[in-house]
Order: structure tokens, then sequence, then C-alpha cells
């Protein structure tokens, strides 16, 4: 059964930033693990996007959002990648949940919020802690909006305080890195094939 992931990359880097970002390199190591598991995984990188400030599912003229949102309703997982930035996930991190706040009144045809059976899972990055407060808040967020959260659906490293080495500048990847990509690269796919050909129960008689 096919498996399509969308990942949102929000860094705070434009893409054509001369600098390398530490969240698209843990998104990239997720999607090539998810290769292993047949599932398909188109990254998009938010700060390219006019994403206008607002809690519905279109803000108007110019409004990149629309184009976004139809991907990951297309899709069957989420993955949000994220820096720390003051012990919080970044403001683009923080626009985009906003605007999946329109999903609290959006329903199917079985009244069912849109999102509904859909996956979703965590990456974080940062030179400082804060990666189990960023996930928990990513975590009810996406809780709240009707993805599904599997068991270990998060990938995160934290460097030393204040310090100057990324994770994008690491030669090597760390043993427990590895490890929690692998599992929730595992975990995801496996709850999305659980789920994709049997959805949750509507209300409606």
């Amino acid at each position: 059964m096919p498996i399509k992931a969308v990942a949102f990359n929000s860094t705070l880097k434009p893409s054509s930033s001369s600098e390398q970002s530490s969240t698209g390199r843990l998104l990239e190591l997720i999607s090539s693990q998810f290769e292993t598991h047949d599932v398909e995984t188109e990254i998009i990188h938010l700060a390219d996007y006019d994403i206008k400030p607002g809690v519905t599912s279109n803000e108007g003229d110019g409004d990149a959002w629309p184009g976004i949102r139809a991907k990951v309703l297309a899709a069957d997982i989420l993955i949000i990648g994220t820096p720390i930035w003051l012990g919080q996930p970044s403001s683009i991190c923080k626009r985009a949940l906003e605007r999946m706040d329109a999903f609290l009144e959006e329903t199917d045809a079985h009244g069912r919020m849109v999102s509904y059976g859909k996956v979703a899972a965590v990456a974080v990055v940062g030179n400082e802690d804060g990666a189990h407060h960023v996930s928990a808040e990513l975590f009810q967020a996406l809780n709240d909006v009707g993805f599904t959260i599997p068991a270990n659906a998060v990938a995160y490293w934290v460097g030393e305080a204040m310090g100057s080495t990324n994770f994008v500048d690491l030669e090597e990847i760390p043993g427990a890195v590895d490890t929690m990509i692998s599992a929730l690269a595992r975990n995801t796919a496996h709850l999305s094939r659980l789920l994709k050909p049997n959805q949750y129960p509507s209300d409606k008689k």
C-alpha cells in the first residue's frame, strides 16, 4: 500500500540561504529511513512561502497556505521539523500550526475532522535544552487538530548550550539519533498503514 509523507522544514532560513539547515539535514535522514518502509517524502521549506497569519484555511490574495494544506490532506503522514529558538518551536512552525487550527471546524462527508486517520511525528534540533518541551508543544497541538501520534514519534538532537556546533556540522550522526530516526520511521509507517484502510468511526448515525 503506497504511503506518502509531507515534512515541514520550519527553519527560519530560506532554501536559497548559503547556510545549510540542521532541521533540513535531520528531515533528510528521516526521509531516507522512510524509503526503507516504502514511504515517499516531500519536504516543504516553509520559509520559501508567504504563509499569511490567521486561523482559516485561506487568508486571501497571495496566501500560500491553501496549496500546502492540500498537500497535507493528500498525504498520510505529516512530519514537523523545527529548530529550537528561545526554548520554543520556530515562529514559522507556530504559523503552520495556527493555520491548521481551521481543521477543528472542517469535516469530511462523515463528519470527521479532515485530518483524522493521518499520522504525525516531530523532528527537533537546537543548541540548547528544550527538545522535550518543543516536542510536547507540537504533539499536543497536532493531537488537538486531529492527527494521530505513534509511539516514539520524535527524533531530536540538542548540542551544547550556547555552543557553535550545529547538527548540520556533525561528521557522524550519533547512535542515539539514528535509533530515534529508525523508531520514528518504522512506527509512523506502521501506524499509517493500519489507519489508512481503517478510518476512525464517525459520530453520525
